[in-house]
């Protein structure tokens, strides 16, 4: 198995929960510490704690990676004889570094609010509110004709033609194309200061912008001329669209009451507030893990009858209420499903890499709450 460090393992973490799905201002990333060492077990956590970066140490991890980053605003001063300080001195005397994954993570396809969604038995999900979508690319580039397949196999190799569930996507069309090498050329066809005309395709090909520098890369490696005739325009379609929160159906209707129930038991919580009519029929849920507070209005809109979510303000309840949505709050803790399922995705992306690494989900509760 191939050893790596830090910056490949992160690397492999944002090829599904990339930094740009965070919303504007969340301070993910690096928080504590650095990625050029090697890594051969990482944390997983909710919130990064003493009792965790000590697991930590337990558990020979030199990264930690949580849900919620450590340092949320900027730092006045790093004073060890502070709670935050003693943590991050921790940290440092350990070698361990942290790295913060917030919105990203409740965004990504797969992560926390997919989770959340799935423990709930939601079917037909489908994003709350966009809050990301990359521009398309289109490519299209005239190539002599034998050459064509390799450079259409390439692009696709490097992320172009991807459409939906569908890769390899392009079109073709026949035609002449027509050039005369100057002084100084060292022409694939045709001689110096002759015009030749040779039998080509124009390939057209669309990818997300992000892919931009990788498929012009594969075009310019895997096209025979010295120079590569090509167009490239942004399109109106987009490439692909996230979102935070998930709204979905019930595989049957519920009441209200009893889908509490199934929440509590479900999120395994030790208890849900509820607002709304106990008796009410319930078919479509949305979910948002954490502080949904401002989702409200979104979650009727959708058609939601119920919205979970944590951190339920007294007045955003009684507006809840008055708009006719119920909603039921576990606690923002039920985001700590993320250790495992984070844990397993990692885990099965390191065997597929062939990398040393693993994934442990803490066994620490960062729950500041107890009912009493």
């Amino acid at each position: 198995m191939k050893t790596v460090n830090g910056y490949e393992i992160i690397q492999l973490f944002e090829s599904w929960s990339p930094k740009t799905y965070a919303l504007e201002g969340d301070p993910v990333g690096l928080h504590i510490g650095q990625l050029n060492r090697p890594v051969e077990n990482v944390l997983v956590t909710l919130d990064v704690t003493i009792e965790v970066v000590q697991e930590a140490i337990d558990q020979n991890c030199q990264l930690i990676l949580a849900h919620h980053p450590p340092i949320y605003r900027p730092l006045k001063n790093l004073r060890t004889d502070t709670p935050s300080g003693k943590l991050m001195e921790l940290c440092i005397k350990n070698d361990i570094a942290v790295y913060a994954a917030h919105t990203n993570l409740d965004v990504a396809p797969g992560g926390v609010n997919d989770l959340l969604a799935e423990a709930l038995q939601l079917q037909d999900i489908n994003v709350l509110e966009e809050t990301y979508s990359e521009p398309l690319l289109k490519l299209a580039v005239y190539v002599p004709t034998l050459d064509a397949p390799q450079l259409r196999r390439h692009l696709a190799l490097a992320g172009a033609g991807k459409i939906g569930h569908y890769d390899s996507c392009s079109f073709s069309m026949k035609g002449s194309g027509r050039f005369q090498p100057l002084d100084g050329a060292n022409p694939y066809i045709g001689d110096v200061n002759h015009l030749e005309e040779v039998e080509e395709e124009k390939v057209e090909v669309v990818f997300a912008s992000s892919k931009k520098s990788k498929v012009l890369k594969a075009m310019y490696a895997n096209h025979p001329y010295e120079e590569v005739a090509f167009d490239l325009w942004t399109l109106e379609s987009r490439a692909e669209q996230q979102g935070i929160g998930r709204i979905g159906s019930l595989s049957q209707p519920m009441t209200l009451d009893s889908f509490a129930a199934k929440v509590k038991e479900q999120l395994d919580v030790p208890f849900v507030r509820v607002v709304g009519i106990g008796s009410a029929e319930i078919r479509k849920v949305a979910v948002l893990g954490g502080d949904g507070n401002k989702y409200i209005q979104k979650a009727k809109r959708a058609g939601a009858e119920v919205l979970v979510t944590g951190d339920l303000y007294f007045h955003v309840a009684q507006d809840a209420q008055a708009l006719g949505l119920s909603v039921i709050d576990p606690g923002h803790h039920v985001e700590s499903i993320m250790k495992k399922g984070v844990s397993e995705k990692m885990n099965a992306l390191c065997g597929n890499k062939n990398y040393k690494c693993s994934f442990i989900p803490s066994s620490i509760s960062t729950e500041p709450f107890r009912l009493i």
